[in-house]
């Protein structure tokens, strides 16, 4: 009771320490044990005791079934039971340990498939910003142009990532016939696809050359192409469409890129020419020095667009921040896996010493018989690496399951491979066997003259 209470102690100031960084890490916000009311702190108290009372317990159970006589003798019993709790916390600890470094592993995993697939659009160096529609929008893109960092500028309605308008569109079908349904849609001009690195899958993109193309012309991706039925792009090239109350011609298909982040789909989507939806401003700028090229469209944005305030955002940035939540979830796991591993390592270490201590006399008598340092700490290290074993086989499979699950919430994910499992499987091998080299090699070393006067 009295280790329990001041173990409660410790945890309440621990816990106070600690909050602050794991409100950090989890991006929640909990209110601190100590400060959180006498009924909370009243509540962990009963807890602790509880937990003392059923600790307790257990050994006074165990010694009060020891025979009086025997125990007077100095010859208490190995107590099979005993070891046998032990061992199968053991085995759950490392069970814990080994799913949480699995699980650290594919997360790893995941955010780096993330953040380095080609998501079919060039994305970095992309400065956008939003002029609400003010009527200088046209002639602040012309401005931008002759900022000798500025590499290409576009206007329009969405960018990947950002918002968008969903609608109700009828497009020709194969034989004639006007297939209804809703596209997403982006407002984009002729500058657009070129910047953005969009491939063509066929027809063409938009062209200043063509007159009808900024009222009577669409761009499908690849998804939509699917989705109305085309064997291929080419056959969607020439179909007519009606949409918003304009109609014309699709001119062309582009390849599908993620206009979201990777837990979702790639959509069908439509693009159209109309200035009147532009608002967003789209710089593509030279890597160097961008601290002076952001001033100097700041100072052009100051002249042309005064009445609204000068914000922008980069777009690989906008898009690494949609999988904030995924990283601090990974953190998380990471640190619960470092800390279920220290407390294994704890348990390990003090079944090792009680194991240890049972054989002293055994490894005093292998010693004189010939046995070297290295044979000993096989000899005692050889069960609990079978423990670990044991912990692995039971880990691997839940472990599996539940990442699993966990990975089904992205719409394009990485594989869980084989080696997730070796290597996991390896760290908890490597941690134990030096944990329990500890004790071996102190075992191993002892002279044995005295480990045989041990009964």
């Amino acid at each position: 009771m009295i280790i329990c209470g001041i173990a409660f102690l410790l945890a309440l100031v621990f816990s106070s320490m600690l909050l602050p960084m794991f409100n950090q890490l989890a991006g929640k916000t909990i209110s601190q044990g100590i400060s959180g009311g006498f009924r909370h702190v009243l509540a962990l108290f009963f807890a602790a005791a509880v937990l003392g009372l059923l600790t307790g317990l257990y050994p006074a159970l165990v010694l009060s079934s020891f025979k009086p006589v025997t125990v007077l003798k100095g010859k208490l019993p190995a107590g099979g039971s005993a070891l046998l709790l032990r061992k199968a916390l053991v085995v759950s600890q490392f069970a814990i340990s080994t799913g949480l470094i699995i699980a650290t592993i594919i997360v790893y995993n995941q955010m780096r498939y993330m953040r380095t697939r080609n998501l079919g659009f060039n994305k970095d160096q992309i400065l956008v910003m939003d002029t609400y529609g003010d009527p200088a929008k046209n002639a602040f893109k012309q401005a931008l142009a002759g900022i000798p960092a500025v590499k290409s500028v576009a206007m329009s309605g969405s960018v990947p990532g950002s918002g968008h308008a969903s609608a109700h569109s009828e497009i020709e079908g194969l034989h004639g016939d006007f297939q209804t349904t809703a596209l997403n849609l982006y407002f984009v001009d002729f500058d657009y696809i070129r910047q953005f690195g969009i491939a063509m899958a066929a027809g063409r993109s938009f062209s200043r050359d063509f007159s009808t193309d900024s009222t009577r012309a669409m761009l499908l991706n690849e998804a939509a192409v699917k989705m109305l039925g085309f064997a291929s792009p080419q056959q969607a090239i020439g179909k007519r469409f009606r949409q918003w109350g304009a109609e014309g011609t699709v001119i062309g298909v582009i390849k599908d890129f993620h206009f979201h982040a990777l837990q979702q789909p790639i959509k069908p989507l439509s693009m159209r020419f109309s200035p009147e939806y532009f608002h967003l401003v789209s710089v593509n700028i030279a890597p160097e020095n961008r601290p002076a090229t952001i001033a100097a469209i700041e100072k052009l944005w100051k002249e042309m667009i005064p009445a609204r305030p000068f914000n922008y955002y980069f777009i690989d940035e906008y898009f690494n921040r949609q999988y904030h939540s995924e990283e601090q979830f990974g953190k998380l796991v990471l640190n619960f896996a470092v800390l279920a591993v220290f407390i294994s390592c704890l348990g390990l270490l003090g079944l090792a010493a009680y194991a240890t201590m049972q054989r002293t006399r055994e490894i005093g008598i292998r010693k004189v018989l010939g046995a070297s340092v290295r044979d000993i700490v096989g000899l005692l290290s050889r069960d609990f690496l079978r423990l670990v074993a044991i912990a692995a086989v039971i880990a691997f499979p839940l472990a599996w399951f539940v990442m699993n699950r966990w990975l089904q919430d992205f719409a394009y994910r990485t594989g869980i491979s084989w080696w997730v499992f070796v290597v996991a499987g390896m760290l908890a091998a490597l941690v134990a066997l030096f944990t329990i080299c500890s004790q071996a090699v102190r075992a191993a070393v002892a002279n044995p003259v005295e480990s045989l006067k041990v009964e």
